[in-house]
């Protein structure tokens, strides 16, 4: 599903943040993706949604395959097509990114409204949405009212709410205190276990330390465990 061929990443004053990594995650995996603040991590999942590319020279390749007739890859694939990249994954960040003057369901079911899904449908998936995480019996409840783990569950719905291919969670749990953490991480599992791939940034040892899932470590940009293709 997703293959990252000798890339490089660049940003100011030749800083590379990331150096020379390869890897692949294949379809209906869950993958951690650890290392130190800076490694790398963020930069490796803006470019799988491509908000951000490889260097233009000897930079390599990003390819996220969804099916055999529906591939994006860094070199060929055109700013226009971004967008529907991005709606066949769903993206979970740290900081919730709730809309505040939005009540949850609302929050849940803007990511269809945008791209004109009709009413009844709509009102079905963000209840399906809602029931997957727990957190239904709120879906009138504004974001300022809720708990930070309730409010990282908002952020699941939505970002599930259109059955995504792909689930790219950036650090995650890094601002909810254990209990809940271990809730979202169930969530996860429970999210993967239907079919879903994920690759989840986390600094959180508890997580990838004792579980079945693979690891990617970065450290300085560079991946420890290589994968051969």
């Amino acid at each position: 599903m997703i293959h990252f061929t000798h890339v490089t990443k660049s940003y100011e004053a030749n800083w590379k943040a990331l150096n020379n990594v390869t890897f692949r995650i294949n379809k209906g995996e869950f993958v951690f993706l650890t290392g130190h603040s800076g490694a790398g991590k963020s930069t490796v999942l803006k470019l799988i949604y491509m908000d951000e590319r490889p260097d233009d020279e000897r930079g390599g390749q990003v390819m996220v395959k969804f099916s055999d007739n529906v591939l994006y890859d860094s070199k060929n694939t055109p700013d226009d097509r971004i967008q529907a990249l991005r709606r066949k994954m769903g993206i979970i960040f740290q900081d919730f990114k709730l809309l505040p003057d939005r009540n949850v369901f609302e929050n849940v079911a803007l990511a269809l409204r945008i791209v004109g899904t009709p009413s009844n449908k709509i009102n079905s998936a963000v209840f399906d949405a809602l029931a997957l995480v727990g957190i239904t019996q709120k879906r009138f409840a504004m974001p300022y009212t809720l708990s930070g783990g309730e409010q990282q569950r908002v952020a699941i719905a939505r970002a599930m709410v259109h059955n995504p291919y792909l689930l790219l969670a950036d650090e995650p749990t890094g601002n909810l205190d254990p209990k809940n953490a271990e809730e979202v991480f169930c969530i996860f599992k429970e999210i993967n276990a239907r079919g879903t791939t994920i690759l989840m940034a986390t600094h959180n040892p508890d997580f990838y330390l004792n579980s079945p899932f693979r690891r990617l470590e970065l450290s300085h940009g560079e991946l420890l465990n290589r994968d051969i293709l």
